[in-house]
């Protein structure tokens, strides 16, 4: 009797639904990646580029949309390692000729390469925006500059996430001469209307990012003790920022501000070691009055 006890429990455990459903659930998710990789039909796509020019009165106005295709190549962060990505990017801008340019969009898609790009893409992102190219088979790099304020959004190629913005260009370096892994810094000059309220104290200059490329692994705040230097620092219109990687004698990234043209270049620069894949800001070097912490969202 208590043998047979044991077996009917033993049988009831092992026909457990919650258990049984788990298991189905996850065995059908093996089968639709599968289908989904055999699943390639061939297609032609075609999307058209317009260019047009109209005239009334004095004002001559151009409109020109462009569409590019492209496809990534396999090992893409975060997508399935053999996989490649058919992506579109579509431009559209606006001018009337002899005036400022106005921001124009870019909407970028992607497919896994062999679908249909009739079909729902992965992932559509539409940013204010002039232009934007991929890096390193891993990340968008989407110029959003305007007028006399340089910006690029970082954004993730596998899945168009956001990462971060940097209003200098992105600066790429490796791990170390012996491990190629990429990493990429950039410096978020925070504009006066940002929605993080920590960044609208008036002694914020600016966040150092270092990322990989698939996220963001450390973030450094700069401010000034004195509220007018860290205004004058974060205006586009009297400085240049510049962000560079220092490979010798010791590794590091030199962060620099320069008043702009006429005024002579009165460069502040600052320093940050390279320590074990991380930003050592406890070791930074930094100008009298300038500071640089370690900081998170």
């Amino acid at each position: 009797m208590n043998s047979s006890g044991s077996n009917f429990a033993l049988s009831a455990k092992n026909c457990d639904p919650g258990s049984m459903l788990k298991k189905l659930l996850a065995a059908a998710a093996v089968c639709a990646s599968l289908l989904l990789a055999l699943a390639k039909i061939p297609f032609q796509a075609q999307s058209a580029s317009t260019v047009s020019y109209t005239v009334e009165g004095d004002g001559e106005t151009v409109e020109i949309h462009n569409v590019a295709w492209q496809y990534t190549g396999t090992r893409v962060p975060g997508r399935p390692a053999d996989e490649r990505l058919l992506l579109r990017t579509t431009t559209h801008e606006k001018d009337f000729v002899g005036d400022i340019p106005e921001p124009g969009a870019v909407t970028l898609e992607a497919w896994p390469l062999g679908a249909d790009p009739k079909q729902k893409p992965l992932y559509s992102v539409k940013l204010e925006a002039d232009s934007a190219r991929t890096l390193d088979n891993c990340l968008w790099v989407i110029d959003r500059g305007y007028g006399d304020a340089p910006m690029w959004s970082i954004h993730r190629l596998g899945d168009g996430r956001h990462l971060f913005d940097t209003h200098v260009e992105l600066v790429r370096f490796t791990v170390s001469r012996a491990d190629g892994t990429p990493r990429y810094t950039g410096l978020d000059v925070p504009a006066d209307d940002t929605p993080d309220a920590r960044l609208k104290d008036p002694h914020v200059v600016a966040v150092l990012v270092y990322a990989a490329e698939d996220r963001v692994l450390r973030e450094a705040l700069i401010t000034h003790d004195k509220p007018a230097e860290a205004r004058q620092m974060r205006s586009f219109s009297d400085e240049t920022p510049e962000v560079a990687f220092i490979g010798t004698p010791a590794r590091r990234l030199k962060i620099a501000f320069s008043h702009n043209y006429p005024d002579a270049p009165a460069t502040v620069e600052a320093s940050v070691p390279l320590v074990k894949d991380d930003l050592d800001v406890s070791h930074a070097q930094v100008p009298p009055g300038l500071h640089i912490a370690a900081w998170r969202r």
